[in-house]
């Protein structure tokens, strides 16, 4: 089911930036990190950072002497954790369509993977009122299919207490696009990093495209405010990109419009970009 991690992936220097920005920080278990920042309604602003930066960065924000220093998430010792994500939509990409033309009522539909604990959730994220992040998530068993009946009524539920019952909840779907990464995640009070190394899309006809394997992505999470990690991101000239996973799509297949996402794409899967303009 998870696309194996080879030994080059492994070494990439967006994987190496990770390791050594989280073995320098204190460590921060999952308990603490869900009473400090669960963040599931959150406002979201994602960055496109080189390897070399992003250690800078979090070396800063890391840094013991500060006054609150952003910790490194460790669960059984591991500080970086293989992520297996499986996106579900209609035959014809309503989701997907949906967060391209920036409705504010969309949603987007997965089952999650945590490679290393082997815990799965079947998560559906919306928008709120004030154009926030929600996510809700339920568990799912070890043998339990993610479109069963009960994540199915879940689906049903949250979409109609989130934007009313003439919100059509999405049908027929199936597996669109699945995503490997490496995430390591850093927490302060309020405040959430999420830092992903090694991106591997694959959409449902096998096709894949790989993330340059000097970046990182990086995902600040918070109440609302512009924080810390926001500001020390625009010192080093980093502005929040607007790009979700999801996007991938569209370097995967030329002919699906992505045109929201046009920048970010060529940066992120730069030999797709290459491939698609020859």
């Amino acid at each position: 089911m998870t696309a194996p991690v080879t030994a080059a992936t492994r070494v990439a220097p967006a994987v190496r930036a990770l390791a050594r920005a989280t073995l320098a920080a204190h460590p921060i278990s999952l308990e603490a990190v869900m009473e400090r920042a669960s963040l599931l309604d959150r406002y979201d602003r994602c960055y496109l950072v080189p390897a070399q930066t992003f250690q800078d960065i979090a070396a800063h924000l890391t840094d013991p002497h500060r006054e609150d220093p952003f910790r490194a998430l460790s669960i059984g010792g591991r500080r970086w954790f293989g992520y297996h994500s499986v996106y579900y939509d209609t035959p014809g990409l309503r989701a997907y369509h949906d967060h391209r033309q920036g409705r504010r009522q969309r949603c987007k539909i997965r089952e999650r993977l945590y490679e290393d604990t082997g815990e799965r959730q079947f998560e559906i994220k919306v928008k709120g009122n004030r154009g926030q992040t929600l996510k809700f998530r339920r568990r799912l068993g070890a043998s339990a299919h993610a479109l069963e009946d009960a994540s199915l009524s879940f689906l049903r539920k949250t979409l109609d207490d989130a934007y009313g019952a003439d919100f059509a909840t999405p049908g027929d779907l199936r597996p669109s696009l699945t995503t490997d990464y490496t995430r390591a995640t850093l927490v302060a009070d309020g405040q959430r990093i999420t830092c992903d190394a090694a991106l591997v899309c694959s959409d449902a006809e096998g096709n894949e495209v790989h993330a340059a394997r000097d970046m990182v992505l990086v995902e600040t999470k918070s109440y609302g405010h512009l924080t810390e990690a926001d500001l020390l991101l625009h010192e080093y000239g980093h502005r929040a990109t607007d790009f979700t996973k999801y996007a991938a799509l569209g370097a995967l297949d030329p002919a699906l419009a992505s045109n929201r996402w046009t920048r970010s794409l060529k940066e992120t899967f730069p030999r797709a970009a290459v491939a698609q303009a020859a």
